[in-house]
């Protein structure tokens, strides 16, 4: 308090009061918690000072930063035994300025009146050669005949080790690839976002740690809709507790695990891509012939119905936009569908 009033002059107002108070306060510190009570009449007393002057100068001390605030007092009678009125009192905690720490060179750890000096400024032991001998009483050895070496020369180019750590991690990349940069970073937190509604499992995963995790895919070149149906043939009966790792995990295990990768196509038949099948081939035909005979013959009659009298009924509707999505769009609306998907997976809940 002495260096902040009187050497520092870090607060105009404080003065020889400003010291008397403040020595008060120390007197009737609990030096183990740092804290004290105000005690606004005792100390007008003690000091020799009207409770105005007291207020005024406790004020210059927080300003100072050398109180805190531990617990503000109030005019709610606590109902203490023996006494007709007795309101909570201020508690204030003891603090040491940062410009006091700064200017002694004190290392200090945590924050608020709860840090704590952590290392103090050691002065630099003197080590020079008379003092060494002074102390062994003896005087120290003559140079010799050795000769002095001069500066090490340097040949060659320096080393730039963030650069070559850069390079290094940028190595252990999946295919050596390059950063994204943060436009493409956004577009994959897009297409997470579109991809995670459709799969249950990934909801309660960030859009950040999930893009991340489904980069693999998405840099193959799939869209939001082809990622989720690849999740979605995982068939997961369970939910897992961290779902961008455990796609994460089951990509790098589906990508080192593929026995084929050196033999010819015709080797492995059964790894041939499901379109090639000529039974699927002729199922989707029937299926887009179907969707577009019921296109043709709804009226709009028909949507405004369905899309009025199907909420009761979201069961069917959700297992239409389970078989065929783009009809039932049509026929009931994104909004109806949304609602029964919703339904479906168990992410509705009653207000």
């Amino acid at each position: 308090m002495v260096w902040l009033v009187e050497e520092a002059r870090l607060h105009p107002k404080a003065g020889e009061a400003t010291l008397r108070v403040a020595r008060d306060l120390a007197r009737r510190m609990d030096y183990i918690e740092g804290t004290v009570l105000y005690d606004l009449d005792g100390t007008a007393t003690r000091c020799a000072l009207s409770r105005a002057t007291v207020k005024r100068h406790v004020a210059y001390l927080r300003e100072l930063g050398c109180l805190a605030w531990a617990r503000h007092g109030s005019r709610r009678n606590l109902r203490l035994p023996g006494r007709a009125y007795a309101g909570t009192a201020t508690v204030y905690a003891a603090t040491i300025p940062y410009a006091y720490d700064r200017a002694h060179g004190h290392r200090v750890g945590g924050r608020g009146f709860g840090a704590r000096v952590v290392g103090v400024p050691v002065a630099p032991a003197s080590n020079t050669v008379a003092e060494r001998a002074g102390r062994r009483g003896r005087e120290p050895h003559s140079l010799g005949t050795h000769p002095r070496t001069g500066a090490v020369e340097v040949r060659g180019r320096l080393k730039d080790t963030p650069r070559t750590r850069a390079r290094a991690r940028t190595a252990d990349r999946p295919g050596g690839s390059a950063p994204r940069s943060p436009m493409r970073v956004a577009a994959d937190i897009r297409i997470a976002a579109r991809v995670r509604p459709h799969v249950p499992w990934t909801q309660g995963e960030g859009l950040r740690r999930l893009a991340h995790a489904l980069r693999p895919l998405i840099d193959r070149g799939l869209d939001a809709h082809d990622i989720a149906a690849e999740l979605t043939a995982w068939w997961l009966t369970w939910r897992p507790a961290n779902p961008a790792a455990y796609i994460t995990a089951r990509l790098r295990d589906r990508a080192s695990a593929s026995p084929y990768d050196d033999l010819p196509a015709d080797a492995h038949p059964q790894t041939t891509e499901p379109t090639a099948n000529p039974a699927w081939q002729e199922w989707l035909q029937q299926r887009s012939e179907a969707a577009e005979f019921s296109e043709n013959q709804r009226t709009d009659d028909d949507r405004r119905h369905a899309r009025l009298y199907s909420w009761d009924r979201w069961e069917e509707v959700a297992a239409h936009y389970a078989t065929d999505p783009d009809d039932a769009l049509d026929l009931y609306g994104t909004r109806l569908c949304a609602y029964a998907v919703k339904r479906a997976s168990g992410g509705w809940r009653r207000p």
